[in-house]
């Protein structure tokens, strides 16, 4: 089993490693208390970004971060705001109208490939969003995997993303899939991983995962080897695991959830542990799990839709619709899916005194 970096080829499984063997209990940190990334939503009503429902969602989840004392950082113009379906000019509009209103917390924008055509990869791709987003205050970048730089052979992604890294002024975070989410993506290797760590711009990195503990092989290898990169679990179906690891969540669950997530992780830290936790670690995931539950396509790109009828179930915003060229769509009956997705939440949240979470 390989346990030391230079050991690591390009096409190393991470099954020769030591990492893949890690198992949670021995990542467990009970003392840090790393932030929130929550990937906000943007709302939808008659067609046209709902802007009053967009900050008073924020300021619902900012009240819960105070509240419990977690770090918040708001990720704008990713999957859950999507990024897929934005123009440039909606893009920027959506950071203005944030800082505005916001002016004080940390903001991930979403960059990808933009206009990418043919079948070469081009780093100028991320240019447009990178240029935007960079004129702001209090920015970070997450650099969104795309079709074309996935199927790189792995020195040439990793060379691909250090021609995206020119033209970053700002921290960055790297983002990985599971082809679960998408059929064409392929997660880091451990060797892409090591090597994208060691950039000095960036700071850390997101790993969307359903079926493999890529986020434990993460969280092992960084604590190992001691690098200054900083795991964000992408995963909204092991949202206690990141909680137990003292290590950053960065979901689109962070939204419908957002003043239990901050309750967990507060109750997580507290000496005595409180255990009342495991039951609200419970109660979180079976709404998530309804939220992000997979379509007949094995696909659960829909858990926007869901997140905005609980939103609205919640009083924050006045319409469930998104936006109007995106195709992912619950049915007619996801406002009464959603209430009975809530019902246990709810509950757990009456015993445990949890504020800023019940129904309209």
């Amino acid at each position: 089993m390989i346990t030391q970096a230079k050991d690591l080829l390009p096409d190393t499984p991470w099954q020769e490693t030591i990492w893949s063997q890690a198992s949670e209990e021995s990542l467990v940190d009970h003392t840090s208390r790393p932030r929130l990334c929550v990937a906000t939503l943007l709302p939808f009503r008659n067609g046209e970004p709902d802007w009053e429902g967009f900050e008073n969602s924020i300021r619902w989840m900012l009240r819960a971060g105070e509240h419990y004392g977690v770090e918040l950082v708001f990720v704008l113009n990713a999957d859950t705001g999507y990024i897929f379906q934005l123009d440039e000019t909606l893009y920027a509009e959506v950071i203005r109208r944030f800082r505005a209103a916001f002016p004080e917390p940390t903001i991930i924008c979403g960059t990808t490939a933009v206009g990418a055509t043919g079948d070469t990869f081009r780093a100028d791709w991320y240019r447009p969003h990178l240029e935007i987003a960079q004129q702001f205050d209090h920015v970070e970048v997450m650099l969104m995997t795309s079709q074309l730089l996935n199927e790189l052979p792995t020195e040439k992604r990793r060379d691909a993303y250090f021609d995206i890294l020119e033209h970053v002024e700002v921290p960055a975070i790297v983002h990985a899939l599971e082809p679960a989410f998408v059929p064409w993506a392929t997660p880091f290797s451990p060797w892409l991983l090591h090597e994208l760590a060691q950039h000095e711009k960036v700071v850390g990195g997101k790993i969307s995962t359903l079926d493999e503990p890529h986020f434990l092989y993460w969280a092992a290898m960084c604590r190992d080897l001691g690098l200054d990169f900083s795991p964000h679990s992408g995963d909204d179906y092991g949202i206690a695991t990141a909680i137990k690891l003292g290590l950053p969540l960065l979901i689109g669950a962070g939204v419908s959830a957002c003043p239990l997530i901050c309750a967990a992780k507060q109750m997580w830290t507290s000496s005595p542990l409180d255990t009342s936790v495991y039951k609200l670690f419970e109660a979180i995931q079976s709404l998530e799990d309804a939220v992000f539950r997979l379509d007949g396509n094995e696909s659960a790109a829909a858990y926007k839709h869901s997140t905005a009828h609980v939103l609205k179930l919640l009083g924050l915003i006045e319409s469930a619709e998104i936006h109007p060229a995106c195709s992912d769509r619950r049915g007619a009956d996801e406002a009464q899916r959603m209430q009975e997705a809530l019902r246990r939440p709810l509950r757990v949240a009456g015993r445990l005194d949890i504020p800023h979470f019940s129904l309209a």
